[in-house]
């Protein structure tokens, strides 16, 4: 099954955008594309021959990698590709990036080992220049090797809904690249990563900055525009002792960002050291606050910007059937957000996956709120008596993980919501994940477990049901919400997985039934508001996965199987109340 967009992929164009929008650099050069593969075993070295070539950035199981093989447990990738660096970058430091990697990488260029990294959803970046330097062919193409080892739902790490064995809510895996490759130029003293935070009751935005890895004193300039005028600037010397160099700028008149009006602002960022410009990147940010208070009828509820809003969304898995965990262009990310919107929802739980940061700016630019999971791994629990235990390693590994998605996704406005476990899938040591998770990020609201079990830790007490709706027993401190529910199946012949066997919650016979029930449940989601004080509730789902039929679209997106209109409606009338 392809979807629509897959045609317009190809070596020469594939995945060509910026791949970082909140913090971007004139210069780059992508390396997606064909590279060189070979599979082989885990313990393997280095091939002398690579008898495949795979289209980067789709993973190895999809069809548009041009592979589309199973990895074994016992498999390691091995990539390889050569690449030029353009020559009016000889002065500069070159910096290579990956969006992401599934799951255990080690990076060689010219032979050199360059760097390691653990982890399947967040980007890392690698100063390569001793190793460009160190090329011995003579020639100015230079060689990269990329060896990744991804055991799936066999080892401990975080892998959300891969499975080696595909059934029912459980899907193909993703194994080795699966985001944008690419080369950026930058000096001994450049800008690592940064952390804006809006203040929105005192109208003010803090940028926090890493001190320099070059240990240089620094001096950092910011200028803030809305819609290409000045609004505002601020400096700051940062001195070789500040650990974290701070920022404040005023912002006048402050817009507010929200899924009606989603304002955002561009900043620019100079870094000055030793008398001149050692690097410049461009951002955004959007003023916005989310927090839990006092509603009409005493009921605790989610607040944006200080007012309630009911938020009503669609759980969002964000697999594709030929890209899997990789879209096949950034127009698809962007198309699967804008139906959500289209269709009267203001909301995605993005379900235990992290997207490239690309899909979060389109959030970020259309208007979308965003719930966004902890992928899970580990143990799945049935019981609500005892968190599992959990190896030091899965520990360890599930905290890096956390800490990185945040660091990652921190600047997106659109997030409003951390979701550190589903279910029981992996929940461990529960009340401390959330408690750290609320010191680390004090500025979005915490999910501590979106269904069962819950410890009475976090921000909002989450249920699922299906079909539902329903709503958790009133809770003195935390906000209610419905983390799931709905599930309606209905499978649209010429667009389904495989022909028999489909599953869903719920199954219908046909769209104007589907349409009808899905209303229905709407409806009586207004009545929660009412009588229980809910405050969000989430659909199941935004497209049917696999066998998995209960999407609002049709895996290949080709159909919206309710009626648009007469949904849309019942949506937004909800989110209105």
């Amino acid at each position: 099954m392809m979807t629509r967009w897959a045609k317009f992929v190809s070596p020469e164009h594939v995945h060509h955008e910026y791949p970082r929008p909140q913090m971007v650099r004139k210069e780059w050069l992508t390396l997606n594309g064909l590279w060189d593969l070979s599979i082989c075993p885990k313990e393997a070295l280095r091939p002398e021959a690579f008898d495949r070539r795979i289209l980067v950035p789709y993973p190895v199981e999809s069809p548009l990698s041009g592979v589309m093989e199973s990895v074994r447990e016992t498999d390691s990738l091995w990539y390889r590709r050569t690449f030029q660096v353009p020559k009016k970058w000889d002065e500069s430091h070159v910096l290579l990036n990956f969006g992401a990697v599934d799951w255990e990488t080690s990076v060689y260029v010219n032979s050199k080992k360059v760097g390691d990294h653990l982890g399947g959803y967040d980007s890392f970046s690698l100063d390569i220049t001793d190793a460009l330097k160190e090329n011995s062919s003579g020639k100015d193409r230079h060689e990269l090797i990329v060896r990744v080892f991804d055991p799936t739902d066999r080892g401990y790490q975080p892998g959300g809904k891969q499975v080696l064995n595909q059934r029912r809510i459980w899907y193909t895996p993703t194994s080795g690249i699966w985001q944008t490759v690419w080369i950026e130029p930058v000096n001994v003293t450049h800008f690592s990563s940064f952390k804006c935070v809006p203040e929105v009751d005192s109208g003010t935005l803090s940028i926090y900055f890493p001190r320099s890895s070059s240990g240089n004193r620094v001096q950092i300039l910011a200028t803030i525009f809305d819609l290409g005028r000045k609004v505002s600037e601020a400096t700051h010397d940062c001195s070789v002792e500040e650990q974290i160099c701070t920022i404040v700028a005023k912002i006048p008149d402050a817009k507010l960002w929200s899924p009606d009006s989603p304002h955002l602002y561009d900043v620019k960022l100079v870094m000055i050291s030793n008398g001149g410009v050692s690097d410049e990147v461009e951002s955004y940010f959007g003023m916005r606050k989310i927090s839990v208070g006092r509603g009409e009828n005493g009921f605790n509820r989610i607040l944006l910007n200080d007012k309630p809003l009911f938020q009503l969304g669609l759980l969002d898995q964000g697999f594709w059937p030929d890209g899997l965990y990789a879209a096949p262009t950034d127009e698809a990310l962007r198309y699967d957000i804008e139906v959500t919107k289209r269709l009267g929802f203001n909301l995605i739980r993005k379900h235990v996956k992290v997207e490239p940061d690309r899909w979060y700016y389109w959030c970020d630019k259309l208007g979308m709120l965003v719930w966004q999971d902890m992928p899970s791994g580990d143990k799945i629990i049935d019981s609500d008596s005892l968190d599992i235990e959990r190896s030091a390693e899965s520990a360890k590994e599930f905290e890096t993980e956390l800490k990185a998605m945040i660091d990652c996704l921190y600047n997106h406005p659109c997030i409003v919501m951390w979701v550190a476990f589903n279910e029981g899938w992996g929940q461990w040591d529960t009340i401390r994940v959330a408690e750290w998770i609320k010191q680390y990020d004090p500025k979005r609201l915490v999910d501590s477990a979106s269904g069962w079990f819950d410890r009475g830790a976090g921000d909002v007490n989450d249920v699922h049901i299906y079909p539902g709706p329903g709503s958790p027993k009133s809770d003195r401190d935390r906000a209610l919400v419905l983390g799931e529910f709905g599930g309606l199946g209905l499978p649209i012949k010429g667009h389904v997985w495989q022909s028999e066997k489909n599953w869903g919650y719920r199954s219908f016979d046909d769209r104007d039934e589907l349409t009808s029930a899905y209303i229905r449940l709407v409806e009586e989601l207004g009545g929660l508001v009412q009588s229980s004080g809910l405050s969000a509730a989430v659909y199941t789902q935004t497209t049917d996965v696999e066998i998995e039929v209960n999407g609002l679209m049709t895996y290949d997106r080709e159909v919206v199987k309710m009626n648009e209109e007469l949904i849309a409606a019942a949506n937004k009338k909800l989110v209105t109340t």
